[in-house]
């Protein structure tokens, strides 16, 4: 199982010297590649561009082969339809380079808090998390406000936790929203952090400043650096809100369900795609699923068409005309009056019973038997993917 830990590091002024050169070597090659490809040219070598140009001797020659590699991969995906053509890299955007760990030239000493690389000196590194675990590689960056990261790749020996029994009485529905972050099937509220608007003021005011500086003065530099620390500040702040959160969920509770958005198609929308963005919906599913493995719990992904707010709870009747505004309505079959996002929880955790429950995957007799077009969903664990795979087929 494959780990990876990110350290901010500190080097020294002349590892720093150094570093920059790395990456400056790095994006050199990549983009005499790419030069090359796009203009049909034959393609050179790691070791006929160190002829060549003898500053490329000066850096670890490993992270030069993995710039080639990287474009190598670029294409690949390009083929397969999966990535835009590559474009050339600049020294004004994120900085990086990876080196891969071989013969031990990778060392990393938590007594001292340094991490030694190839060709550079010892780097300190603050963090208290540690690792016994084999180095497979480190990729080395630099974000738009100098800050420096080392993101070490481990080869842990650790099995993924296995799925552990879940109680359907401790299974949770969460709907995403605007006003309401998410809202659990018990009826708590999550409110939104809207950590964006609390820093638009300061971001728009060193914005002004910013567009009004003279082109290639320190000033502007400044200005700019300024400005990436503000947006560092809004992601790191949100970072934090939806780790804490997913953390808390998936320790309390041994069955997850959530809805897969098409947030592209929802990014569409001009009116709340500023919204969509600040809240992180994306990040937060990444963060319930990777945490439900490892912690043996499970999650599951309702479909996209599942009508979660549509559909009366207790009833299940289906009111077709609910729009967006809606946020109570009163259900024209049995009268009961709903909360819009308290009604798509509590749907989404009947879904999740109804798709695992104790009498099979499909649960029919006494409970609620959902449409075939409904019932399709993404799992996370391996152990429920081959049964969700026959389910589909015998549908």
């Amino acid at each position: 199982m494959l780990k990876a830990y990110k350290f901010r590091i500190y080097p020294a002024k002349a590892t720093e010297c150094l570093l920059k050169k790395t990456f400056g070597c790095s994006r050199f090659v990549h983009n005499k590649l790419l030069f090359e490809i796009k203009n049909k040219t034959p393609k050179s070598t790691e070791k006929f561009l160190k002829e060549k140009h003898n500053f490329l001797k000066e850096v670890d020659s490993i992270a030069l082969q993995q710039s080639r590699i990287n474009l190598e991969t670029a294409f690949k995906n390009l083929q397969k339809g999966n990535a835009n053509f590559p474009k050339f890299k600049s020294r004004k955007s994120r900085q990086s380079f990876r080196t891969i760990s071989t013969n031990n030239n990778i060392k990393i000493d938590f007594e001292n808090n340094t991490l030694k690389l190839p060709k550079i000196s010892p780097i300190k590194f603050r963090d208290l998390r540690t690792f016994t675990s084999p180095i497979r590689q480190v990729t080395v960056s630099k974000d738009k406000t100098n800050k420096y990261f080392a993101s070490i790749l481990v080869e842990e020996s650790k099995e993924v936790n296995p799925i552990e029994t879940f109680t359907l009485a401790n299974t949770v529905g969460l709907d995403m929203g605007i006003a309401h972050f998410v809202t659990l099937s018990d009826g708590t509220k999550i409110d939104n952090p809207k950590f964006l608007i609390e820093y638009q003021n300061k971001l728009r005011k060193a914005q002004r400043r910013f567009s009004k500086s003279k082109k290639g003065s320190r000033g502007r530099a400044k200005l700019r650096i300024q400005i990436a620390r503000i947006h560092s500040k809004i992601a790191n702040c949100r970072k934090d809100f939806l780790h804490k959160l997913s953390t808390l969920i998936v320790k309390k509770y041994d069955g997850i369900c959530i809805e897969d958005l098409n947030m592209m198609g929802l990014l569409k929308n001009r009116k709340l795609s500023k919204s969509l963005q600040d809240l992180g919906w994306s990040m937060f599913a990444d963060m319930l699923q990777y945490k439900a493995l490892s912690s043996g719990k499970t999650l599951l992904k309702a479909g996209r068409f599942f009508p979660s707010s549509k559909l009366c709870h207790a009833c299940h009747f289906k009111k077709v005309g609910l729009k967006l505004n809606d946020r109570v309505w009163t259900c024209p079959s049995c009268g009961l009056s709903h909360d819009r996002d308290i009604n798509a929880a509590l749907n989404l955790k009947s879904f999740f019973q109804s798709t695992l429950g104790t009498r099979g995957i499909y649960a029919g007799g006494d409970e609620v038997r959902l449409k075939p077009a409904v019932v399709l969903a993404t799992q996370v664990h391996v152990g429920y993917a081959s049964v969700l795979e026959s389910r589909s087929s015998a549908l």
